[in-house]
């Protein structure tokens, strides 16, 4: 396996790990096709960078593509230590980021806008350089909607509001169920979210009305309300993997109850904290539709900061291979 080179950022403390060269071959007309592609044929260079000991159970991280078409300025395809997401938040704050300071993407002091290709679709990014840097920078989500409130889980009798922001989520209320988002109860979320998204693996809800390769449960949200339009919340994605942001695409799919239930008006600012304390501030922008399906447009601010570099390489006489998995 050739040398894999990575720049390295977190995203409201949720880390991205961004491959800039050594990617596999990314075969596909799409980004959604070469997500496809690159899970089926190339899963080696996501398991060694990845697994411990180069990565760890909750890094995150993507390959930078060519786009769908010359609408966009590239494509990300995410990826995790179980497989692939459709969506990324946190990502694309962080690639945005990335694309600006390392020149990647040239513009003026200020605001620059530019269009990224994800697997869920299109999104917009808008940067606020300074000085060279990111202060920080906002992504226009593809459309969020509601697909299931109250639904009854067979765990514990635990009902949760099914919603869409690029992925599905299960969004659970904390405080109903007697608990603090805290980091002492991660691990007791871990536990429920583990058990939700299997309770959900079939569920209808999870089903996109448009893509079908867009279904499926993600991931499971649970929230504290702190005040009007302000929660904490912590998300477990994947296999029990659990977001230190926010959760990008999470934001945007809370935001799509919110804004069904009357809660949040199109344009109000909504506070949306992390289980570590980070922030995003978020808001709906436009009412549309998928398909058939009520939808939102949304907008999700935060901030992102490089962490570093690195080229992993595989040792052909290493016994550990591409890795492992402790949890």
């Amino acid at each position: 396996m050739s040398p894999i080179s990575v720049v390295d950022y977190h995203t409201a403390g949720e880390p991205f790990r961004i491959v800039v060269d050594g990617a596999p071959p990314l075969s596909g007309d799409t980004v959604l096709a070469k997500r496809s592609h690159v899970r089926d044929h190339h899963d080696d260079v996501r398991q060694l960078i990845i697994n411990e000991p180069r990565g760890h159970a909750d890094q995150y991280g993507c390959y930078v593509t060519e786009p769908d078409d010359d609408g966009a300025s590239f494509g990300l395809i995410f990826f995790h230590k179980d497989g692939y997401s459709t969506a990324c938040g946190h990502g694309t704050i962080a690639a945005a980021t990335w694309a600006f300071e390392s020149g990647r993407v040239m513009g003026p002091e200020g605001e620059n806008t530019l269009m990224i290709d994800v697997p869920s679709g299109r999104v917009m990014a808008r940067v606020e350089v300074h000085r060279g840097r990111v202060r920080q920078a906002t992504f226009v989500n593809v459309p969020s909607f509601v697909s299931g409130l109250g639904v009854r889980t067979g765990v514990e009798g635990i009902a949760v509001d099914v919603s869409y922001g690029g992925a599905f989520y299960a969004s659970v209320d904390a405080d109903a169920i007697g608990m603090d988002v805290v980091p002492a109860n991660v691990e007791r979320f871990i536990q429920l979210g583990r058990a939700i998204k299997a309770d959900f693996e079939l569920h209808p809800t999870v089903t996109h009305p448009v893509d079908d390769r867009l279904s499926g449960l993600y991931g499971v949200i649970f929230f504290n309300r702190l005040g009007l339009n302000h929660h904490r919340n912590i998300t477990v994605f994947a296999d029990g993997e659990v977001d230190r942001s926010p959760c990008g695409s999470g934001t945007s799919a809370r935001l799509a109850l919110l804004h069904s239930a009357g809660e949040l008006g199109a344009g109000d600012v909504f506070t949306h904290d992390s289980v570590i304390g980070s922030r995003f501030v978020a808001r709906v922008i436009q009412e549309v539709a998928v398909g058939q399906v009520p939808a939102v447009v949304t907008e999700v601010t935060g901030t992102a900061h490089r962490t570093g570099s690195a080229t992993f390489t595989l040792d052909p006489a290493d016994p550990l291979g591409l890795g492992f998995q402790l949890r």
